[in-house]
Parts: C-alpha cells; sequence; structure tokens
C-alpha cells in the first residue's frame, strides 16, 4: 500500500551503525527524519550526510531525530562513515540503517524501478510524535538535498500543530504568518492574535508568528 501524508509511518527492526534499531521505539516521543542514500561510497551521499551530522543539533532543538538508510550491508557503512569524517570535517553521530535485505527500503517504497531496480532514491519522511508521516520529498539520485528546508518545514509543521495558522511561501521562523481563513469570529481572532493582523483579502490576513 502506498504511504500518504497522514500515514502510520510502518514499523521495523534493522542494524543499523548503532547497532538493531526497532524504529518506533527508537523514535520515542520525538519527531523523526528518515532519509534514503542510493549507496555507499558515493559523493552525494557523502556531502549530504556531513551536512546532517553538523545540523543534528538544530534537528534536537525541534525534537527531531534523524536516521540515514542505504541498502548496502553493516561492513559497508563502517568504512563509509571514516571517509565521510575525513572529507567533511565531522563524525557521523546518527545511525545508518544497514538495509541490504531492501526490507526498509521496500515499507517505504524507496526504490523507483524506473530510475533503478536495486538502488533508493533520495526519499525523505518527516514523521511526529504520533508517528504520522507529516511530509514526503523525492529527489532524484543525482541532486543533494537541502536540509536547511527540511527544518523549515519542521518548524512550519511544530507552529501549524498549535495555532490556527498557515505558512506562506518562502516562510522562515519568525515571519509573518497566515491566519486560516475557517476562523470568522471577531472576538476569537482578538483573542488568539492581539498582536492584530493585516487583512489583504478577507481570505488573506497576515499575522506576526503567535509564538514569538
Amino acid at each position: 500500500m502506498a504511504l500518504h501524508i497522514g500515514s502510520i509511518a510502518p514499523d521495523f527492526e534493522q542494524d543499523s551503525t548503532d547497532g538493531k534499531i526497532k524504529f518506533h521505539e527508537w523514535l520515542g516521543d520525538k519527531w523523526g527524519v528518515l532519509f534514503s542514500h542510493p549507496a555507499d561510497f558515493t559523493p552525494v551521499c557523502t556531502t549530504e550526510l556531513g551536512r546532517v551530522a553538523k545540523l543534528k543539533g538544530e534537528f534536537e532543538k525541534r525534537n527531531a531525530k534523524v536516521i540515514a538508510l542505504s541498502v548496502d550491508p553493516l561492513e559497508s557503512h563502517k568504512g563509509w562513515v571514516g571517509d565521510i569524517a575525513e572529507t567533511q570535517g565531522t563524525p557521523v553521530n546518527f545511525p545508518i540503517l544497514a538495509d541490504a535485505d531492501r526490507k526498509v527500503a521496500k515499507l517505504y517504497d524507496m526504490i523507483h524501478p524506473e530510475a533503478s531496480d536495486t538502488s533508493t532514491v533520495r526519499s525523505v519522511f518527516v514523521i511526529d510524535p504520533k508517528k504520522k508521516i507529516r511530509l514526503i520529498i523525492t529527489y532524484p539520485a543525482s541532486a543533494g538535498r537541502n536540509f536547511g528546508e527540511i527544518l523549515r518545514v519542521i518548524d512550519s509543521l511544530q507552529l501549524t500543530d498549535t495555532h490556527a495558522v498557515a505558512t506562506p511561501v518562502d516562510w522562515k521562523d519568525g515571519e509573518d504568518v497566515v491566519i486560516s481563513p475557517a476562523l470568522k469570529d471577531p472576538a476569537v481572532l482578538k483573542q488568539k492574535f492581539p498582536k492584530g493582523w493585516k487583512e489583504l483579502k478577507p481570505y488573506l490576513r497576515m499575522t506576526p508568528q503567535p509564538n514569538k
């Protein structure tokens, strides 16, 4: 069955560079970012893993854990992390799943036969503490990901889960947001948005970010 936004992220048990991972148990009550790589010892993946290692503190600020996947075996991963540390100037400080049997890749539909019968595409899944998938992004194997964008979307999801707003185009944490069109009662609006708002159209009302 295909996974969609709102689907429960499939649970699994698989070896990793940090030992055996029982996915839902490992996530606990945190947000999760699961992202796949076409293969070990590949140039774009090496830069991505180094970047995520440097951003680990930013994910932790958002109560999020990161976990990577490659369809190569664990021994291969152990050699690769040395190369990543050497070339990217940082140790790999999060687990890389060893998915040689492609169990996880198949669960999450990470192998696209039209692109490759064996390698995963660059999939990204953001999963909330209730184990629901909240974001799915798929990149081609040749294009490195922008993990700043993934952090930005987590900021948006966490904000909009707790306030009756949405985030506009190119929004970054701290910028104005959009009031939900469903909110119409003036008294409720004043209560929820004491800083006021600017009405560009009845359906387009901008307000300062409520939690700032």
